[in-house]
Parts: structure tokens; sequence; C-alpha cells
């Protein structure tokens, strides 16, 4: 990254979504968890209580993956890295404590020592067309892939995390330094972006977090993310009993979906969905997006059982005494 160009102005909470995802942004994140695992014996340990394979990552690889109990269900949503001496645990904020008393709990006899830089290290987020390019990664990055930078004589990682889409990367930077690698990226054309973009990007895209859209007591199958996180083929973790039980089943009784409502209708976190002819419970709402869309209409994450989670499929909320009707996409 260099100097060579003026920063450009910080895009504005109220421009419509089609505008942001025409700049490459940079957001600040500097209040996620980020935990490293050191030991002998760490990558073993680790894949006895995350779905995804750990133990097949080799250094500047990466997975997505839960962290769950004996019952399947997800105690943590993390990103897992691997360097050639440790693994790094990334998630959202204020999950350190909690991660580490679980697994913890389980240490025995086993080489592994956590250390929870999440009060060292900051994180900034880049997101968007010529994204890779803007951060020279010439040849990319494979999904959770990472590598070591330097900037300005500051270093830095950078890990893709793909959260609103492909190749978009979090960069993990010790805090003394944050400030440094963001104008940096102001200055070779990234566009600052508010926290309230941020979560509405998020919810547009149908990335959940933990503590809003994942608690402890939501099977893994529920949050919609198998694909990315669970392993059918690795070998026994914690909880892999109930999660494989429910594979063979062939569906959960609820999953998470995005939802579209109409222009004006806002439904809030913790309102409970309907069937769009009766007053039959279809769901619960988790996240509603800051921002409306270009068209004023209002996106919202929640959980929906089988029968209301289709593609299209209508369903409404009570606002006051006015019914407003969302769809499911």
């Amino acid at each position: 990254m260099s100097h060579d160009t003026q920063p450009r102005s910080t895009i504005s909470p109220h421009d419509h979504f089609s505008q942001a995802r025409d700049a490459v942004l940079v957001f600040g994140l500097n209040d996620r968890t980020q935990i490293e695992l050191k030991g002998e014996d760490r990558a073993k340990f680790l894949h006895g209580f995350c779905t995804n394979d750990i133990k097949r990552l080799t250094p500047g690889q990466g997975c997505e993956g839960f962290l769950t109990n004996i019952k399947g269900k997800v105690v943590g949503h993390v990103f897992v890295f691997a360097t050639a001496t440790s693994l790094w645990l990334d998630t959202v904020a204020g999950q350190g404590k909690a991660i580490i008393s679980h697994l913890d709990r389980y240490l025995i006899r086993e080489d592994v020592q956590f250390v929870d830089h999440s009060a060292d290290r900051g994180a900034l987020f880049v997101t968007g067309p010529d994204a890779a390019q803007l951060l020279m990664l010439d040849e990319g990055l494979p999904p959770c892939g990472h590598v070591a930078r330097e900037s300005f004589g500051q270093p830095f990682d950078i890990r893709r995390i793909d959260l609103f889409g492909p190749l978009e990367f979090l960069i993990s930077v010790p805090r003394s330094g944050v400030e440094t690698v963001k104008r940096s990226l102001l200055a070779v054309g990234c566009v600052g972006g508010t926290s309230e973009l941020f979560e509405s990007l998020r919810i547009a895209a149908g990335f959940p977090q933990y503590g809003i859209d994942i608690t402890d007591e939501n099977l893994a199958q529920e949050v919609a993310r198998t694909a990315q996180c669970i392993s059918f083929t690795k070998g026994c973790y914690l909880g892999q009993e109930p999660i494989a039980r429910l594979d063979a089943m062939g569906h959960t009784n609820r999953e998470l979906r995005r939802l579209r409502f109409d222009t004006g209708a806002k439904p809030t976190p913790g309102i409970r969905i309907l069937a769009v002819d009766t007053d039959d419970d279809a769901g619960l709402i988790t996240s509603v997006s800051p921002l409306s869309t270009a068209t004023g209409q209002t996106i919202a994450l929640g959980y929906l059982k089988t029968r209301y989670s289709k593609p299209d499929t209508p369903v409404r909320v009570l606002l006051g005494n006015d019914s407003r009707v969302g769809t499911v996409f």
C-alpha cells in the first residue's frame, strides 16, 4: 500500500446499498475477539471441539467453524487461521472469556496455551471491487487464506473472510498501528464505511452475528452455514452425535433466513413472525438493517420454521395495530 492518491470521503449512512457496493470500503472493527492457541497439541485439541476439520490446516490456510457443546448447540462461531507456530481464532466482540473458558474446561495434559489478544490487536475490514488489488494481493487468497505483510514499518495480517461477498479481507494489526494502516488504505482509494452501513451489508448478505443471530440455544445446522462450517468426514468432536443425527434426518425444524419487508415497515429484533393468512407462529426476527434499500424496503434476519423458510414465501409481522408483509429471500 502506498500514499499515491488523496483520501476519498466517507460513505454516508444514508447512501443506498448499490452506491456503497461500488466503492472499496474499509470498516474499523477494533473490538473483535482475537485468540491465539499455542503448543504442540493445539491442532489436535481444537479439532476435538470444532465442527470443521482443523487438523488438515497448513500454515497460511484457515476455515470457518462452530464450537459446539455436547448437545450440538453453538457456543462460538469462529474463523480459524493456521500459522507455523499457532492457531488464531477470530470472532465478534466480547467472546474471549467465554471461548477460553469453554475450551480450558476440557484441557487436561495437552500442550496448549490460550492467549487473548483482543485488547492489544485491532482489525480493519476491506470489501468491494478491487479490494484484492488495493491490498496488492495479485495472486489472491483462497477462502480463509491469510498472509503476513508490512507497510511503513507496521506488520499486519491479511485474512480473507467473505462476510458480504467474495474476496473480502480482515486485517489484524497491533492497536498502535491501526490508524497508520487505515490511512494507507484511504490513500490508495478505499472509502471509510460507517457502523450502520457495515451492519446493513451484513444483514443483506445473510451473515449471522454471534450473540444476536446465534446463541447457545441454536443447533449448528439452524444457522444455515452448514456448507461453510461443518465437516461430516472429520473425526469425533464434542457435539458430533446430535449434529450427525440431524444431518441424517435431512432437515432442521427452523433455519436462519433473510426477509425483505414492504416500504416503510420497520420490524424490531425479537418480534414474532406470523403466517401471512393466519396467526400461526412462523418464526422470530433476530436482526434488522438500520438502513433501507434503494427502494425503501427493510431487510432483516430471522429464524423461520421449515414450512415457511422457502424463498418467496410471504410472511408478516405485527407493528402496533398494523400488519406488514415480508418475503423470504
